[in-house]
């Protein structure tokens, strides 16, 4: 079984050291064996689990809540009903997020067409009755 060193997980994930030593301090990664001088070794599954604690965390998670959730997971198939109504809460955020970036979405796209189409125009004389937005 292989290991990996916590600058091969950081660089794997994208992530700091510092962010990976901070997850540990709060208590996300008690799976992280170590070796007798402290150094840690992180497996595959590790890396997959930091991969599940940084979806979590893009969210909007508090640190927190996603300690609560690793605990769950330590504490095995009596927490499986707090684990699954955990993520159909992320999943109902998430859908809120995305609802939201779509009319975000919208604007932007109209603006574009309103530039593009000035721009071959020559002017924004053409868009006197834009009714998105004030600011052209």
């Amino acid at each position: 079984m292989s290991t990996y060193s916590i600058s091969e997980v950081a660089k794997e994930l994208n992530l700091t050291t510092y962010t990976l030593r901070y997850y540990d301090k709060e208590g996300l990664l008690p799976f992280v064996e170590r070796t007798p001088n402290g150094t840690r070794l992180f497996k595959e599954s590790d890396i997959g689990a930091l991969r599940i604690i940084e979806c979590l965390k893009s969210t909007g998670m508090p640190i927190k809540e996603i300690k609560s959730f690793i605990d769950w997971c330590q504490d095995g198939d009596s927490t499986l009903q707090q684990r699954f109504d955990m993520f159909l809460e992320r999943k109902a955020a998430v859908e809120a997020q995305l609802a939201e970036l779509n009319k975000t979405m919208e604007i932007i796209n109209h603006k574009c067409d309103y530039y593009k189409t000035a721009l071959d125009a020559g002017t924004e004389d053409i868009h006197k009755d834009d009714k998105i937005g004030s600011l052209n």
